[in-house]
């Protein structure tokens, strides 16, 4: 278990940071020795899982194997997503869908909207921190306290923008007002003009399986449109989508 770990630490590793790394930042970015990464990178590059080019190592193609295995399991996806491209055309604005992983969200569908909102590109299988993200608090809301302290504790409480709230006592206060409200807005906190709004899926017996959200540019969207025009369509198809699941 120990060198799968090391495996799957090396891997996570990798990013848009750093798409390619030597041995020794390979090692900084996991802690480990140069000989534990030396010897994790040698099996990963056996399994065609990275390659390498004089002292650069890369991921390969087939790590999408992985990505792919994992969205294969999750049916509600294939109901969800022409739903999500209705809403997305429907609103003119982009539809996403998201799983909370630790202290961090993961795109696992995405409609984007016709005009650019973000300054990064936005893609299956991007992270972005869940507590500047209205896809992750939404679902942050479902951890208990102990567990959304930890949650908090774990992540970089950084001003991003003048909005972002960085006391963690008055986030898990917004965590939880989002959460007894069932939804959740984040005005500009992640980036400058950037709003969303979210809401939960989930099955019957009421555990969170992922989000969804509607984002839009501050220019064209207040939060009083986020109540009044996206939540009622979004909770819509929310409850759609959690009729497929179990």
């Amino acid at each position: 278990m120990a060198t799968l770990a090391k495996g799957l630490a090396v891997l996570g590793s990798f990013g848009e940071a750093r798409p390619s790394m030597t041995l020794s930042e390979a090692a900084g970015a996991t802690g480990m020795s140069r000989a534990a990464a030396r010897r994790v990178l040698r099996t990963l590059a056996g399994l065609g899982y990275v390659a390498q080019s004089g002292r650069n190592f890369t991921l390969t193609p087939r790590i999408l194997e992985l990505g792919f295995a994992y969205l294969s399991t999750q049916s509600w996806l294939d109901r969800a997503e022409p739903l999500m491209k209705e809403l997305s055309h429907a609103v003119q604005e982009s539809c996403s869908a998201a799983i909370l992983q630790g202290a961090e969200i993961v795109y696992v569908a995405r409609m984007p909207a016709p005009h650019r909102i973000m300054s990064t590109t936005i893609a299956v299988g991007t992270r972005l921190p869940a507590v500047y993200t209205s896809l992750g608090r939404i679902q942050l809301g479902f951890l208990d306290e102990a567990e959304l302290a930890a949650c908090i504790e774990e992540s970089r409480l950084v001003a991003h923008t003048p909005n972002a709230i960085t006391d963690p006592e008055r986030l898990a206060e917004r965590i939880r007002q989002d959460h007894e409200q069932g939804f959740s807005i984040v005005d500009e906190e992640l980036e400058k003009g950037l709003r969303s709004i979210a809401v939960p899926i989930v099955t019957r017996s009421g555990v969170n399986v992922a989000a969804i959200n509607l984002s839009s540019h501050a220019s064209r969207a207040s939060t009083g449109d986020l109540t009044d025009r996206f939540l009622p369509e979004l909770q819509a198809v929310a409850r759609l989508i959690s009729r497929s699941l179990p």
